[in-house]
């Protein structure tokens, strides 16, 4: 196993959130019983309807949030909290406006006592790796919608965290600046080998993505179906793996699967007045 990789193990996590208004005291219960073994190096999407608990499991494995049972963890090591081997790429960029691009990527390592001369070169070869070289100097308010999640990108990695988590990074994108992107995490995972472990509403960026798509019922959240991606390697041009007809057919496959299953949901609901 290389340094920057990492096993994770996800054991019969269970959260339930609990509200209160006034003298109401509400539950949602958020995850039921969640298994999941994601094996060092791997790509694994987490998709399904709002509501079955995509996000609150990214968070229970970074560790900002806490499963009230089973555990989470990472080359063996129990996750209680956040940890330097993990990080996050958030759906919006969340960069602080008054620092440039390469202050931001540094900012993870400042926090870690980083000296600055080693947190510059590291900040640096990261934006180079992300397309971005070019632009170190500017602010967030100079920078496109995709450019900002690339920083975004590149500071998760700049703490070279043995697993990288994204919660839909590319979701307020347009779609070409989407599908850049898309290559660009793919083209990331060739060189670096990381586990990388993302939210995803969108059946084909799963499917281009993932070496496996795990689909999750709600209500409460659950794992329905595994479905492994057999597509060929390496993925790098995504125009021809999208025009191959393994890749319709298993798209196909897991939005057929949810929606019987978001159908079954339905039904078994009771009628309102």
């Amino acid at each position: 196993m290389a340094a920057n990789q990492a096993g994770v193990s996800i054991e019969d996590v269970s959260k339930t959130f609990v509200t209160r208004t006034g003298k109401q005291v509400d539950e949602v219960h958020v995850l039921d019983h969640v298994s999941l073994r994601v094996e060092p190096g791997e790509i694994v999407a987490l998709t399904g309807l709002s509501g079955c608990g995509k996000t609150t499991l990214l968070r229970i494995l970074l560790g900002l949030e806490r499963a009230d049972s089973g555990r989470v963890l990472v080359n063996g090591s129990e996750v209680t909290g956040c940890g330097a081997d993990r990080s996050m790429v958030f759906q919006n960029a969340q960069l602080f406006p008054w620092r440039s691009a390469l202050g931001n990527v540094e900012f993870g390592l400042e926090a870690r006592g980083v000296p600055k001369s080693e947190r510059r070169r590291t900040a640096l070869e990261k934006l180079e790796l992300v397309g971005l070289g070019h632009a170190t100097d500017r602010r967030p308010d100079q920078l496109s919608g995709g450019m900002q999640q690339r920083v975004g990108l590149a500071r998760a990695l700049s703490v070279d965290p043995a697993v990288l988590l994204m919660d839909e990074p590319f979701g307020a994108l347009d779609a070409q600046t989407r599908e850049g992107l898309q290559a660009e995490v793919l083209r990331i995972h060739r060189e670096t080998g990381k586990t990388i472990i993302f939210v995803t509403h969108d059946l084909d960026e799963a499917v281009l993505l993932a070496h496996r798509v795990v689909l999750m019922a709600p209500n409460p959240g659950r794992i329905d179906r595994i479905f492994p991606i057999e597509l060929p390697a390496p993925r790098t041009d995504l125009v021809t793996v999208r025009g191959r007809k393994e890749f319709g057919a298993q798209r196909h496959e897991i939005w057929h699967r949810l929606m019987t299953g978001a159908s079954a949901q339905a039904a078994a609901e009771p009628a309102t007045t």
